[in-house]
């Protein structure tokens, strides 16, 4: 047995591995959230866009991405180098820390792919899906690649230098995926019948199905950021259950007051806000610090979820509304309320820690937000002039599940012996209707 060989613990290279399937199965659980939030005529559009960002940012990340993120820095904290490009000089024997390399690496892939497929949120019923195809592994490597490197990787400058924390992604992935679909949003322009239609959710129970997914994730998303079966990751996890039944209660008691009613969909979102807060905070934060990050996000997110009506920009899944302003949340409230004992170091405001630590969260998440909308702007730009990144309107009006992949979510029902319920020319017709 090699000297690498025998410092990987088997306990943290267990939990990392499962903990690694819980964060895959979160795309597929967006893509349900998701899908159920459209409406008929764009659910299966919905879940073609999570999953093939699975496959897209898997072989990004495997060609190039994992090097750039996570190899040694090679540019003034910025990004690095191409060492381990196509993954070479990794093998089973290599180790980070106390768990083999490539299951890091594999790791850090699924919160790459959860990130890229958050966006698609924001620009639902109106994307061209080649245009899709092309703009994923493009933002993966000069949006995502680029603010994991800063934020995690060896020499980044938000980690080494300003001394922000970040213990899961609040960063990376909810300030960077909000930020890039408020972008994707104005290159996009509104959905046909924005502020006109009520274009409600049209699977209520397939919403709630995805939340409960991608709470069941959050917790290998959250405490398998340990990188170790150990008593931060049990933290972390009891943080991560906290923030997320304060965020649902949260959201819900403002439905109350505000609406006289709270919804379904009010308890998904608030848990998701809640889960999306902690997600930078549930290493730094305690159990109470963690009760009131959720609370704090699911009150805040509902009302902004309809900022979008009065700033006029069509955040179709609310991706704006959730993760932008939820990681900015969570990000934030790491310089009120971190305890020594959970950094080891770093205090909050609340907790004798002054000013300081407040401030670095502050610079972080202005540098990476304004980062992430710019790139992402002038990606989607680009796209847009070369190839349109718009459907038509007749595509959107007659439903990109028809249009696009030629299925139809509900329509695949037979009579008698086999014979079709309808032609593909009369299905469309009926989604004209029902839209």
């Amino acid at each position: 047995m090699t000297l690498a060989a025998a410092q990987i613990d088997t306990g943290d290279t267990a939990w990392l591995l499962a903990a690694t399937a819980l964060v895959l199965l979160m795309t597929p659980g967006l893509a349900l959230f998701y899908g159920g939030m459209v409406r008929t005529k764009s659910v299966l559009n919905m879940l073609m866009m999570s999953f093939v960002s699975i496959a897209l940012v898997t072989v990004v990340w495997l060609a190039a991405g994992y090097s750039l993120a996570f190899g040694d820095d090679a540019f003034g904290g910025l990004i690095g180098g191409l060492d381990h490009a196509g993954m070479a000089g990794l093998g089973p024997d290599s180790v980070q820390g106390t768990v083999p390399t490539l299951l890091f690496a594999t790791f850090q892939l699924t919160f790459a792919i959860i990130t890229a497929a958050l966006i698609s949120g924001a620009i639902a019923d109106r994307a061209k899906f080649g245009a899709w195809l092309v703009f994923v592994p493009v933002w993966a490597l000069l949006v995502y690649v680029p603010v994991a490197h800063w934020v995690w990787g060896p020499g980044g400058w938000i980690l080494d230098k300003l001394g922000a924390l970040d213990f899961a992604g609040g960063l990376p992935v909810e300030i960077t995926s909000g930020a890039s679909g408020l972008a994707l949003c104005l290159v996009l322009g509104p959905r046909l019948g924005f502020k006109k239609d009520a274009m409600r959710p049209h699977n209520l129970p397939m919403v709630m199905l995805g939340a409960g997914l991608l709470w069941f994730g959050w917790f290998g998303f959250n405490a398998g950021s340990a990188l170790g079966a150990n008593g931060l990751a049990a933290a972390a996890f009891l943080n991560t259950l906290a923030a997320g039944c304060t965020g649902l209660l949260g959201w819900l008691f403002v439905e109350q007051k505000r609406d006289g009613h709270p919804t379904t969909l009010g308890a998904a979102s608030g848990a998701v806000a809640g889960l999306v807060a902690i997600t930078p905070s549930c290493g730094s934060v305690s159990m109470v610090g963690a009760l009131v990050v959720g609370l704090a996000a699911g009150v805040v997110c509902s009302y902004a979820v309809s900022w979008k009506f009065k700033l006029n920009y069509d955040d179709s899944l609310d991706v704006v509304g959730v993760h932008l302003v939820g990681g900015i949340i969570g990000t934030l409230l790491i310089g009120v309320f971190a305890t020594e004992t959970m950094t080891g170091g770093a205090e909050g405001l609340l907790y004798g820690g002054g000013f300081g630590q407040l401030g670095k969260q502050v610079v972080a998440i202005v540098a990476v937000g304004a980062y992430a909308f710019a790139v992402t702007y002038g990606i989607g730009k680009l796209i847009d002039k070369v190839m349109g990144f718009r459907a038509s309107e007749d595509e959107e009006y007659t439903g990109l599940d028809l249009t696009v992949h030629a299925e139809s979510a509900y329509d695949h029902g037979v009579l008698g012996h086999g014979a079709p319920v309808s032609s593909s020319v009369s299905t469309a017709q009926k989604v004209k209707t029902q839209a």
